[in-house]
Order: structure tokens, then C-alpha cells, then sequence
């Protein structure tokens, strides 16, 4: 089975861009790199960690199953 992947880097993190974009060339499932324009690596800045967030919820709302349990289990 494969998983879709979100990678999710900053922008201004360019080893660490460069390192994802090489990673996502390595995946054969469904993929997506995101970024977040003028963060760094912790995402520190302004607004970064609402812009990542805001990745990761339309990304799990598209990719896990309606009606997962929130803590992975089975209800």
C-alpha cells in the first residue's frame, strides 16, 4: 500500500527545499511539495505556522478516510 505524502518546507530553507525537492522525485505514490514562502525551518515567522496548518488540514480532509477515528483508532 502507499500513502500520499505532503512534504511541507520553507522557502527560505533552501538546503532543506533542495533535500525535499529530492525526495519527492524518489516517491511513487501521490505527492505534493508545499511551500511556505519567506519561512525557515522552524517556521518561525509570522503566519508560517497557520500557513502550514492550513496545508495539513486541506491535505488530511482530501486523503483520510471519512470518518476516521481523530486518534487513529477504530471507534
Amino acid at each position: 500500500m502507499e500513502a500520499p505524502t505532503l512534504l511541507i518546507v520553507g522557502g527560505d530553507d533552501r538546503q532543506v527545499l533542495e533535500l525535499n525537492r529530492a525526495a519527492q522525485a524518489l516517491l511513487r505514490c501521490e505527492n505534493r511539495l508545499a511551500v511556505v514562502p519567506g519561512a525557515g525551518h522552524l517556521f518561525e515567522e509570522p503566519g508560517a505556522l497557520e500557513a502550514v496548518s492550513a496545508l495539513a488540514r486541506e491535505w488530511f480532509t482530501r486523503h483520510l478516510p471519512q470518518g476516521a477515528s481523530r486518534h487513529g483508532a477504530e471507534a
